[in-house]
């Protein structure tokens, strides 16, 4: 008998999902394993880019673009925390065997994004904690495990450990059950137990040393079947990776605690996190590619971009002071939309890298020192075509000519060269070839006609109001235990003629020492200020004047928070609200009535009764509102959908402070009366996702604390519409002229000359040339100048290369420019372009 290669292939194809089958190996499956080299998935090294994207922080209708442009960008990993606050705020909701679906649904669906990622062909980083950190309330802890008696968080802490375990094994029998690790055919490759601990460690002493080894071993109990990690770590036990955090792992990181681990970044900061009162942060896209550059040549083979995505902290989600909006300065800002040139730099870095794999991961390493701050660092395959090289200038302000085999390289201060052949310069991390753009925010021509505004103002509470009693005031987060920013402390005080002064010059003052967050004071009903503390000192002093009357007199305080405490040692002990009161130039000398009895409440009436929806809306009391109003007070107004597809803002720079919900949704906290040492708002746009909108009659309703003027609130739209090029002619082309070939770098295109390039976004063409100059312009995108040398064609040239176009390429070449006059000759040319994007007429 003679069996055809077609069919023995087709038998055996048979016999393989038969046995597959037969010993429960899922389809698609994948082993993840390690060595001292790299993770190796498959038997496969892995080069890994990857991106930190928190699914609470965005809408599940923005994930799968925010998940394309991250792999668009040159990501091949997908990280994330797993939130435990958001999925079991009461304890005991989430139960193991009953139902996974509580708390996991709509912008929590952790098991919906992971599967996405999977879709798209990226591998996850689980990183469960359950410590998070992440600027992020209560550093994911749900506040009632505060409560558990004889607690100590992150110690080796019996009823911690018990917890801890609790939850963790939930998580990951939750991922074994839809089969998303990826022995299981699921896309997750690595889980992470715990975060950045060795930073309080030694709070603990022997405890903390017991708690490392038990947390790391607990973890790999749990049969993942992928390697765990720890960040920032240097004690994790085996096989648990300790991983590095920061800045600048290239130079930082002492390396794995084992020859046997790899060298893996799990937090490479993009910017930084901001809280109110914060002036702005950048990080440079160009500090960014060095630090990935320089890690990568120094035996790294994962780096992670905390955050490729940062988001909106929706509802009361942030920790504290932290503002709503979340690493916007990311290389995909709050709303999604590509950060130019942040974006486009570091995916021409990741391809770059890419053109290095091979001999990365088969040649040998070495390293030639050329003098102080100058180096080359190589990989290279004796033998063979297999070869690259890093050339690395670390001085932070001059220049450096390195030679390297017979050849000279120019690098700029603090920067590094790329050569994927040990010859070809492909790519320096300070010569931007990428595009540029500038964030627009424009006015909704929809949504803002005809807002009628109505207000409905917050009763001050009185004693008689008060259902809680007690002699002193109670500790602010004991007593909200996160339900509510907001807690009402109300007491009555006796005054006589004679306790009040006799002199008109002479007003008693009511002072409160505060242990934070913030707080607003009444006497009588009446407003008298407010008063906050600051993220670095929460504590504050609120002393104000006050007219006293001689009886009665009510003093009605609204102590608040912004945001849980995230991080630090022994966090269970943190404590908020009223430690002293009293009452200052009375006739009988200073009273204190911090033992005064006191009456409690917790939150707010309007959220009682849940003024910001729409049936709640109908419980209270609404009047027109016109400009200005007091404080405590509720506006509410209705609005249709903006036009486009463009996101949506609020701009909220005529309030001060409070929330605003839309539709019932909690866009989150906005403080604008809280100014940076620039007297600037940290904030004053508002993210409001398309997803929580309807085609008309959209609620908006706003809690104002001090008084604001809801009637300038605009709507708008925002784009980045407006996109530059800024290119030099000592600038490399552009990364994409080259391939690899038979181990070979080749180029692809005709011409290997740097170019300006532009692309629309949104398939959107370019309408209008803004600027243009071939010569020394200055500025940046959205704010270009003319020097004092410019080729008068400048503007015809690049509408000829672009306009009506959604890609074009500009030629970095005199003769187009200035033909054979010769201008500005004795300089280095600049092309400094400026378009603006839009639809087709």
């Amino acid at each position: 008998m003679v069996v055809s290669g077609q069919a023995l292939i087709a038998v055996v194809l048979s016999l393989l999902v038969s046995y597959a089958a037969a010993h429960g190996i899922a389809k698609g499956a994948k082993t993840v394993t390690f060595d001292g080299r790299s993770l190796i998935v498959n038997g496969r090294r892995e080069l890994l880019f990857s991106g930190s994207i928190h699914y609470p922080r965005s809408t599940p209708e923005m994930w799968p673009d925010i998940i394309q442009k991250a792999k668009h960008g040159g990501l091949n990993l997908i990280q994330t925390y797993v939130f435990w606050n958001i999925h079991e705020p009461v304890e005991g909701q989430v139960d193991l065997y009953l139902n996974f679906a509580v708390n996991f649904e709509g912008n929590y669906d952790l098991v919906k994004f992971i599967k996405l990622i999977g879709d798209y062909g990226l591998y996850v980083t689980l990183r469960i904690g359950p410590f998070i950190e992440a600027e992020w309330n209560h550093g994911g802890f749900p506040y009632w495990l505060r409560e558990v008696p004889d607690i100590i968080f992150r110690s080796y802490n019996e009823p911690f450990k018990y917890h801890m375990e609790k939850y963790s094994r939930m998580i990951i029998e939750m991922m074994k059950e839809e089969k998303l690790f990826a022995p299981q055919g699921g896309p997750i490759i690595l889980a992470q137990i715990e975060n950045e601990y060795n930073s309080i460690q030694l709070a603990y002493r022997e405890l903390g040393v017991q708690y490392v080894q038990w947390a790391g071993k607990m973890a790999v109990g749990l049969g993942a079947g992928v390697p765990w990690i720890m960040c920032k770590q240097k004690d994790a036990p085996d096989p648990v990776i300790n991983t590095c955090n920061g800045r600048h792992c290239g130079d930082t990181f002492t390396g794995p605690n084992r020859p046997n681990k790899p060298s893996l970044w799990t937090e490479n900061w993009t910017a930084q996190y901001r809280v109110f009162g914060d002036p702005p942060s950048q990080r440079a896209a160009e500090d960014l590619a060095f630090s990935v550059a320089r890690f990568i040549s120094k035996n790294g083979t994962l780096a992670n971009y905390y955050m490729y995505h940062g988001g909106t902290n929706f509802g009361r989600t942030s920790s504290s002071f932290v503002t709503t909006r979340y690493y916007d300065e990311a290389p995909l800002d709050e709303y999604g939309l590509q950060r130019e040139p942040k974006w486009g730099h570091l995916k021409d870095l990741h391809s770059a890298l890419r053109l290095c794999k091979k001999a990365l991961f088969t040649g040998s390493p070495g390293v030639e020192k050329l003098g102080k701050d100058k180096e080359v660092r190589f990989y290279e395959k004796p033998g063979t075509h297999i070869c690259a090289a890093f050339l690395t200038n670390n001085h932070s302000r001059e220049a450096a000519t390195l030679t390297f085999r017979g050849e000279e390289y120019f690098l700029p201060p603090h920067s590094i060269s790329i050569l994927p052949d040990c010859k070809t310069v492909v790519y320096n991390t300070q010569r931007v070839v990428a595009q540029h753009n500038a964030r627009n925010f424009v006015k909704s021509k929809i949504a803002n006609k005809n807002l009628k505004w109505e207000m409905s103002q917050e009763p001050i509470p009185v004693m008689t109001d008060m259902k809680i009693l007690t002699k002193a005031p109670m500790e602010l987060y004991s007593f909200l235990k996160d339900r509510s920013d907001y807690a009402w402390f109300v007491t009555s005080i006796e005054l006589s003629n004679y306790d009040l002064p006799m002199k008109k010059d002479i007003i008693p003052v009511l002072q409160v020492s505060n242990l934070g967050h913030a707080m607003l004071a009444f006497v009588n009903g009446n407003f008298i200020g407010s008063a906050h503390g600051s993220n670095v000192e929460k504590n504050f002093v609120f002393r104000k004047p006050v007219k006293f009357k001689a009886g009665t007199n009510y003093i009605a305080l609204l102590c608040m928070t912004v945001g849980l405490p995230n991080s630090g040692a022994y966090m269970e002990h943190r404590y908020a609200g009223l430690h002293s009161v009293s009452i200052l130039g009375l006739n009988t000398g200073t009273l204190d009535i911090t033992n005064n009895g006191w009456g409690q409440q917790v939150g707010v009436n309007g959220e009682k009764v849940k003024a910001y929806t729409q049936g709640g809306s109908h419980r209270v009391q609404w009047t027109a509102a016109k400009g200005k109003g007091p404080a405590v007070t509720w506006y509410k107004t209705y609005f249709d959908m903006p036009e486009g597809n463009d996101p949506v803002i609020l701009r909220m720079t005529s309030m001060a402070k409070g929330m605003a919900w839309v539709n019932g949704k909690n866009i989150g906290r906005y403080w604008l009366s809280y100014l940076s040492p620039l007297e600037k708002p940290t904030q004053s746009e508002y993210h409001v996702p398309r997803a929580w909108l309807k085609p008309s009659d959209n609620l908006l309703v706003i809690f104002e604390e001090t008084g604001g003027n809801p009637e300038e609130i605009e709507i708008e739209l925002v784009n980045r519409d407006t996109i530059c090029s800024i290119v030099t002619e000592y600038h490399p082309p552009h990364v994409k002229s080259w391939q690899r070939h038979d181990s070979k770098i080749r180029a692809v295109v005709d011409e290997v000359k740097p170019k300006g390039h532009l692309k629309c976004p949104n398939y959107k063409v370019i309408v209008k040339v803004d600027f243009a100059s071939f010569g020394n312009p200055l500025g940046a995108c959205g704010d270009f100048e003319m020097g004092n040398c410019t080729a008068p064609n400048s503007k015809k040239v690049v509408e000829q290369h672009c306009m009506g176009k959604t890609t074009c390429e500009i030629p970095m070449e005199a003769g187009i420019f200035d033909g054979n006059s010769g201008a500005c000759s004795d300089i280095t040319k600049t092309l400094a372009v400026q378009v603006r994007c839009g639809r087709k007429a």
